[in-house]
């Protein structure tokens, strides 16, 4: 799925609409330059999930964790920022791996640090700045993905 995002509102919109068809164990992977707008898609999906507080770039922690309400249970939403991690095996390390599980949904900015050693993704998300405003492409790697962007309804004008 390829779409064109004009402005910030539509990548909230897009964040958004995309909380609204997550499904617990979800595992999606964020790709793009830095300030493409990653971690503006993930908070407006985090708070359309129903967090209330401040989403912050996990940069230097590597994870930030919420606590937020998908398929009408409440589900661990772990932000992942792999942007400073010198090796794929400070992931390991840390113990992140065992986040990726049937109850979580771990959202991975900068898959390509860990590539060695984080599980497939469920859906592949690529930004990169246009001319005006920005480009998606949304590509699902599994049944579970295809079924989630199969649920996607996103109108970026609105």
């Amino acid at each position: 799925m390829q779409l064109h995002l004009p402005d910030e509102a539509a990548t909230a919109r897009l964040g958004a609409d995309l909380a609204h068809v997550l499904v617990p164990g979800l595992a999606l992977y964020l790709h793009g330059d830095l300030g493409v707008g990653k971690t503006a898609l993930t908070r407006a999906l985090l708070h359309a999930a129903g967090h209330q507080g401040r989403v912050k770039s996990p940069t230097y922690t590597l994870a930030e964790p919420y606590e937020v309400e998908i398929a009408e249970r409440m589900v661990t939403v772990i932000h992942f920022d792999l942007y400073r991690m010198a090796s794929a095996e400070e992931f390991l390390d840390a113990g992140f791996r065992e986040h990726f599980n049937e109850n979580t949904v771990c959202i991975v900015e900068w898959p390509e640090k860990g590539e060695t050693v984080l599980p497939p993704p469920d859906i592949h998300i690529s930004l990169m700045l246009a001319q005006h405003g920005r480009d998606v492409e949304l590509r699902a790697l599994s049944d579970k993905g295809h079924q989630c962007l199969a649920r996607l309804k996103f109108a970026p004008n609105l």
